[in-house]
């Protein structure tokens, strides 16, 4: 064993009792940012860094099963990402099917996203993939994970809106009587996210300091955590340093 990796290992125990008997968030949201950047400097193409990336979301939710984290949030494709150039995104959709059809078979998934935005080929294969991975929810496997593919926060808000008032609309309501019965539960029931707790956390790597419309509405009152990070060089004790100073904040959600 080298030095250096004994060092790590004692720094990550250390890390380790330093969060023994703190708060901990039910839910992390995490924008998996730098993958194109991690493979710029090492001169190889966009898709190894995607690739690279991929290979790293087993690791994590691992991470955040051993510290019994509930629920996880991955952003893995933007509804602006959709706009790069085809050959690139091609190969991009297919690592994210790839990686998402192996996590189906481990964990409790969930697509959060306008699946109307992608090409009818890969939005089966992460729809059956979903499907597939049901047979965990009842088994109490943690934490659940939902994937974030064509995914913008106005986008969900504009969404969410659209289904209140089709449900309107069918129940014989106006547009009256729903501007004036209009309440934030009415919008949060109808995101993509609906049923589930807002993230406590939200971690963000690559040096990027914004969240680029992740989770706008269910953010409101999380705690934000920016790394310099790429994502495909994320390590373990960067994930117990992000939960560490979820610890050390006093939340006053909003008060």
């Amino acid at each position: 064993m080298s030095g250096y990796s004994l060092l790590y290992q004692l720094y990550e125990q250390r890390l380790l009792r330093q969060l023994d008997g703190q708060p901990r968030p039910r839910h992390i949201g995490v924008i998996l940012d730098g993958n194109r950047r991690w493979a710029a400097s090492i001169g190889a193409l966009p898709e190894t860094g995607h690739q690279r990336g991929a290979n790293k979301v087993d690791e994590f939710l691992n991470w955040a099963a051993a510290y019994g984290i509930e629920l996880v949030t991955l952003w893995m494709l933007s509804t602006d990402n959709l706009q790069r150039e085809a050959s690139e995104l091609d190969r991009l959709l297919n690592i994210i099917c790839d990686t998402i059809e192996h996590l189906a078979q481990c964990w409790p998934i969930r697509m959060v996203g306008n699946m109307g935005m992608l090409p009818e080929a890969v939005k089966e294969r992460l729809l059956t993939a979903e499907r597939a991975a049901a047979r965990h929810d009842g088994g109490g496997v943690t934490p659940k994970v939902n994937i974030a593919v064509g995914y913008g926060g106005r986008q969900e808000i504009v969404d969410a809106v659209k289904e209140l008032l089709y449900s309107a609309n069918t129940e014989g309501r106006s547009l009256v009587e729903v501007a004036d019965s209009l309440k934030i539960s009415d919008i949060t029931e109808h995101l993509y996210t609906r049923g589930q707790p807002d993230p406590d956390l939200v971690i963000r790597t690559s040096g990027e300091q914004r969240l680029s419309g992740f989770l706008l509405w269910q953010s409101a009152h999380s705690e934000y955590y920016f790394t310099d990070v790429y994502w495909p060089d994320f390590r373990r004790v960067d994930f117990l340093r992000a939960l560490r100073s979820y610890a050390q904040r006093e939340r006053r959600m909003g008060r």
